[in-house]
């Protein structure tokens, strides 16, 4: 087909954004690290605050499992973000970066986090993407639990699905 209007638009991968502390345990890593290889497992991209805890355990999993992982950073700088993103986007936004991370997300997995993690939650709520939470968040209005990374990876792409089913 020639010109535009019988073209197909290409499919474009589910995006997860993937949230939690600055700082974290070893178990709260290792689950955001097998969070992380299973989305990039189904061809997701994942999307997170690109620095440490949380965020470097999950872009580490998804490099590990081959996938790819977008860090949205809170400086100006690039070399800033761990060394497990694909792309890096610097903001100098600081904390506010946290509404992007949100909206850059189908859907949101939320981990173990402080204020700045509870704040990506409600920024998700307010732009109706759906979150899972796996291990903390669970008591916030309106968000999925998950008792194991393997189901808050499933139940995160079953609702991001559906959430762009009804967009298109």
């Amino acid at each position: 087909m020639s010109g535009g209007a019988g073209r197909l638009r290409p499919r474009r991968p589910l995006q997860i954004a993937v949230v939690g502390g600055g700082e974290c345990s070893r178990q709260s890593a290792a689950i955001a690290r097998t969070v992380g290889r299973e989305l990039a497992g189904a061809g997701a991209v994942v999307v997170c605050g690109g620095l440490g805890g949380v965020m470097e355990a999950v872009a580490r999993g998804a490099a590990e499992g081959g996938g790819t992982v977008l860090g949205i950073l809170p400086g100006y700088e690039r070399t800033q973000g761990n060394p497990y993103l694909t792309l890096a986007l610097p903001t100098g936004l600081g904390h506010a970066r946290n509404v992007l991370v949100a909206a850059a997300g189908d859907a949101m997995i939320a981990l173990p986090g402080k204020h700045g993690t509870l704040a990506e939650i409600a920024f998700a709520g307010v732009f109706g993407r759906p979150v899972v939470a796996l291990g903390a968040w669970s008591r916030v209005p309106g968000v999925v639990r998950a008792r194991h990374p393997a189901e808050a990876v499933r139940r995160a792409l079953e609702l991001a699905a559906r959430a762009r089913r009804r967009h298109y």
